[in-house]
């Protein structure tokens, strides 16, 4: 009996099998969505922190050309950050308020990835008048700054300020750069290798960081999918 009826519900077993080897998987694939990141234009950020000239674009927003010096007193431009996916953000050597937790922050991101190539820093300073190549190497020397990773950067104020308000839309403040303009944020930007900004995170919080490790794992999985 057990013989007969196995007999007749094997074509059943094999149809069954066929049917799980090829089909679960395709429903699978299809089911499955791949997580990434976002990418942010100008239209995705708090209005507020969107320069009024930058209201209008809805995609396809990136960082613009800069060109800035480092703690040695090299030209940083956008080419150094060539097929890099970085971590930004807008700081002063003389802060002792939110940059000491930014800056400890920053400084073990750059340890957690200094045998990752991919992945570079980048620090603006707000007060560049002050913040000479001098002042720069030391404030380096007393962070740890490895060069080949992380570049603490001074130049024109009117183009830093430019830049964070009109390429990284870090801070809420309105200004043109001038004299009198100050701008302060513990904003860290996470910016992917065509230049688009892909997260923003509160530099002075630990879980802030543990989801920037998360994103950039993300964004490195991204492309090596591609």
């Amino acid at each position: 009996m057990e013989l007969k009826f196995f007999k007749k519900s094997l074509p059943t077993f094999i149809f069954l099998a066929v049917f799980s080897a090829v089909v679960i998987p395709v429903f699978y694939n299809l089911l499955k969505v791949d997580k990434k990141l976002k990418v942010y234009s100008p239209a995705d950020v708090n209005p507020r922190l969107v320069d009024f000239s930058m209201k209008h674009i809805t995609k396809d927003h990136t960082i613009a050309d800069f060109k800035l010096s480092n703690q040695n007193g090299e030209i940083i431009t956008n080419n150094t950050y060539a097929n890099k996916i970085y971590v930004a953000d807008f700081f002063f050597t003389r802060c002792q308020s939110i940059c000491i937790a930014m800056a400890y922050n920053m400084s073990e991101l750059q340890d957690f990835y200094k045998n990752d190539k991919d992945i570079m820093f980048l620090s603006h300073s707000v007060t560049p008048v002050m913040d000479s190549v001098a002042v720069l190497k030391e404030y380096a020397e007393r962070k740890g700054v490895i060069d080949e990773k992380w570049n603490v950067t001074t130049g024109s104020k009117k183009d830093i300020y430019e830049l964070a308000r009109k390429s990284y839309f870090a801070v809420l403040d309105e200004g043109n750069g001038d004299e009198d303009d100050f701008i302060h944020t513990e904003q860290f930007v996470l910016v992917d290798k065509e230049r688009r900004i892909r997260g923003y995170y509160d530099g002075t919080e630990k879980e802030e960081m543990l989801k920037l490790k998360e994103d950039i794992a993300l964004l490195s999985a991204e492309y090596a999918s591609k």
